[in-house]
């Protein structure tokens, strides 16, 4: 792993989803989609435990210059030097497939209307419908 230096003021990076180690580098800061919205993770931040979200992980500065990631759902540790990002999916902008997202976003809409009053399938067909669209906006360029 990329280890931070002691009082470099970079963050020790690691990006990893089941099938790969996408990143082990250094960064100055990182953005992350948590479940509740998105953070920022600065050099010295205190420790937190969040579960991701869909959408961009940014990082910025350090070894790892300015990168983009789009992932969905897992977790991340944000220690003061370090900062390991668990995804269940991991994949550069490049790689997506929109046509893939494409009908990912429409069975997600379809599961919505269909969704009556389950609410478990309700709150499935929101998070389908979600990591569907950040998918699309990651490929595209476009996410927020």
């Amino acid at each position: 792993m990329a280890e931070a230096v002691a009082n470099s003021g970079l963050l020790a990076v690691r990006l990893v989803s089941p099938d790969r180690l996408l990143l082990d580098a250094t960064a100055e800061s990182v953005e992350l989609p948590s479940s509740s919205g998105y953070l920022e993770a600065l050099y010295g931040a205190a420790p937190l435990l969040a579960e991701l979200g869909a959408g961009e992980v940014r990082l910025h500065g350090g070894t790892s210059g300015d990168q983009k990631f789009f992932v969905a759902w897992g977790f991340v540790e944000v220690l003061p030097e370090r900062v390991t990002i668990l995804a269940e999916t991991a994949v550069l902008p490049s790689e997506i497939d929109t046509a893939e997202a494409q009908q990912e976003l429409a069975l997600g809409e379809k599961m919505w209307q269909e969704a009556g009053d389950d609410a478990a399938k309700y709150d499935y067909a929101n998070a389908m419908t979600r990591q569907a669209e950040e998918k699309l906006a990651s490929a595209k360029g476009e996410s927020a």
